[in-house]
């Protein structure tokens, strides 16, 4: 949820954990602060509210704090309100107020994750002498540091592995010791950290675009372990304080492509992206007409052996989930279950010994999903991972993994990155299915070649999408919006109504439209907007006469179909039309306008589109 920065070496520190902070600004975006130390001076610590630029400004540009080591962190709310006090970083010494400005304190830090047992530690430390200044979680667990450090007269590698046992929760936590000029002491639990080295200096982050302007050579830092950084060198220990040897990794995207490249927001370069990231996916496992998943590890002796499959994701990948679960069922004839990682562990889940579950994740991060993960690992069962970013904790901790090409993903509203998983749960169904029997050599070359067409077949989509923006721009300040379809067409249904509430605040929701009539028919009234998505030829009909119950009792309709379905002009009020592709990839493309509707009824509405209020990209807390 929140971003850490973290550097140290040659160059002012300020500028370098404020153009990282800028980066990571999709993670978190209520406060911010950063902690600068020049040499054996005292920390100084900046703070601010809101948006990235009010510390900018407050710091002219980082320029009016001087030192060469230094941390920063942009905040996502979760103990305590959005304020300068509870901003981070926080100190160990018992200050009131903001903790802002010169601070004689042994221990600062920032921390990104959520410490389950605070109030308990709290009461101890309170004990102890210590005071507290804010609400937050973070506080304790740097005063944590701080008592153990001075109790027990321990260097930092004692005093930090004592406290991650202590305490229960995520964390990402960075630490600065009064004692040790020029170095910073990192620790991790379950929430996300590289680490960076280049020309003698060193870089923390939770997430690659915030370094990659300098180095693509990077660390990842393994669950339970900690770290201690100095200019251009890193040792790492684990929780008995002994050294462990990481090999380094190069990050393999390019700097550039985490920025805007023009366009007016990064969810529109993201959406203008999809045909190349989707071609990317579809081309780094089809070699030679056939599908490889030499790559992913999973053989055919294995895919024959499986006999459910679970798919368990969060958002808009547990909506991949649920469109590929009518194409893997259809095509593979396997049971598939769609469950939300939320819910799986909870509920104790009965898991065959043969099953597969697959997880999926942008980041490899997501909190709930990573603990879905682990459920499926301790009771036996071969986990699959379809995610986007190389190292992640949940691509390091499954059996297989498929990894995503669709890059850095910026906008906190997902588009390529659902449609490279799309594209990853069609190439699953289709290998699936011939290595089980189920489908002839002569079908599935013929699936293979229509989902090569897919990506030409969104950049038509791109190509013509003024209508679109005519239209949001019509109904820009509706009320309530409901997606109705059946089938694949309600799985895109879902995406839909989540980018159209997530980015526009409208109210809006989906439906299987036969459902409809249990109930929610009573919510339509004059002026609601209903959207149809109409790509199942064999549902078509019915949905449309789901539309029409709804015409008659006030609603506008909206419909997405294919080319050749001019006869609903005479039906709904609006259609938009997509190209034709077999229809169990059709989910591919009805996607595309959808994305572009939530987009321009966000910029009509004049809001911040790539970072909508209260949401954060990557949530790496329960």
């Amino acid at each position: 949820m929140c971003g850490i920065v973290g550097f140290t070496g040659n160059h002012q520190a300020a500028p370098i954990l404020l153009d990282g902070l800028s980066k990571l600004e999709y993670r978190g975006y209520d406060s911010a602060g950063i902690a600068v130390r020049d040499g054996e001076q005292l920390a100084e610590v900046v703070k601010s509210t809101g948006k990235l630029v009010n510390l900018y400004e407050k710091t002219d540009g980082g320029n009016a704090i001087h030192g060469t080591c230094g941390i920063g962190h942009t905040r996502w709310a979760t103990h305590g309100v959005p304020s300068q006090t509870n901003a981070h970083p926080h100190v160990s010494n018992n200050c009131t107020g903001s903790g802002s400005g010169t601070v004689e304190s042994d221990v600062v830090g920032v921390h990104n994750g959520i410490i389950e047992n605070y109030v308990e530690l709290k009461e101890k430390l309170t004990k102890h002498g210590y005071q507290f200044y804010s609400q937050t979680d973070t506080e304790v667990v740097v005063k944590l540091v701080d008592y153990y450090y001075k109790k027990y007269k321990m260097g930092p590698v004692d005093a930090i592995t004592k406290t991650m046992v202590r305490v229960r929760g995520s964390y990402a936590l960075e630490l600065m010791f009064k004692d040790y000029p020029g170095e910073i002491w990192v620790a991790r639990k379950d929430s996300p950290m590289i680490i960076g080295i280049a020309d003698g200096e060193t870089y923390v982050a939770s997430d690659a675009p915030a370094i990659l302007k300098y180095t693509r050579n990077v660390y990842y830092i393994g669950n339970h372990e900690l770290a201690r950084i100095v200019p251009g060198e890193v040792t790492f220990y684990n929780l008995n304080g002994d050294t462990v040897e990481k090999e380094m990794t190069e990050i393999t995207f390019t700097a550039e492509a985490a920025e805007k490249g023009g366009f007016e927001h990064f969810m529109m370069k993201e959406i203008h992206e999809q045909p190349k990231v989707v071609m990317d996916t579809i081309n780094s496992v089809i070699k030679d007409g056939k599908i490889d998943l030499t790559s992913v590890g999973l053989s055919d002796e294995e895919i024959k052996k499986i006999s459910q499959i679970y798919i368990v994701a969060c958002g808009s990948a547990w909506h991949v989930g649920m469109a590929t679960q009518y194409v893997m069922e259809s095509l593979a004839k396997i049971p598939v279950r769609v469950e939300l990682a939320s819910e799986f562990r909870y509920r104790k889940p009965l898991l065959e010994e043969n099953a597969l579950v697959i997880v999926i994740s942008q980041s490899g991060e997501t909190a709930d999903s990573l603990a879905a993960l682990r459920e499926a690992k301790d009771k036996g069962v071969k986990t699959l991972a379809i995610v986007n970013v190389v190292g992640s904790s949940i691509a390091r901790e499954a059996d297989y993994v498929f990894y995503t090409l669709a890059g850095p993903e910026i906008a906190v509203a997902t588009t390529k990155a659902y449609s490279a998983q799309l594209i990853a749960g069609y190439l699953f169904s289709l290998q699936f299915a011939l290595v089980r029997g189920e489908l002839a050599e002569r079908e599935y070359k013929h699936y293979i070649s229509d989902i090569e067409t897919i990506p030409d077949k969104i950049q038509k989509i791109l190509d013509d999408k003024e209508r679109l923006q005519w239209f949001a721009s019509k109904f820009a300040n509706v009320r309530d919006i409901f997606f109705v379809g059946r089938g694949i067409d309600y799985a895109i249904s879902l995406e839909g109504s989540l980018k159209m509430k997530e980015i526009s605040y409208i109210h809006s929701e989906a439906y299987a439209a036969g459902e409809l009539k249990h109930g929610t028919i009573s919510l339509i009234e004059d002026g609601t907007l209903v959207i149809g998505v109409l790509t199942q030829s064999e549902l078509y009909e019915k949905t449309v006469s789901n539309m029409v119950e709804c015409k008659s009792r006030g609603a506008y309709l909206m419909g997405l179909t294919t080319y050749g379905h001019y006869e609903l002009e005479d039906t709904v009020n609006f259609v938009t039309y997509i190209p034709r592709v077999d229809e169990h990839f059709i989910g591919s493309l009805a996607v595309i306008p959808l994305q572009l509707l939530g987009y321009y009824v966000s910029v009509s509405r004049g809001l911040d589109v790539d970072k909508p209020r209260n949401l954060a990209k990557s949530v790496t807390v329960e």
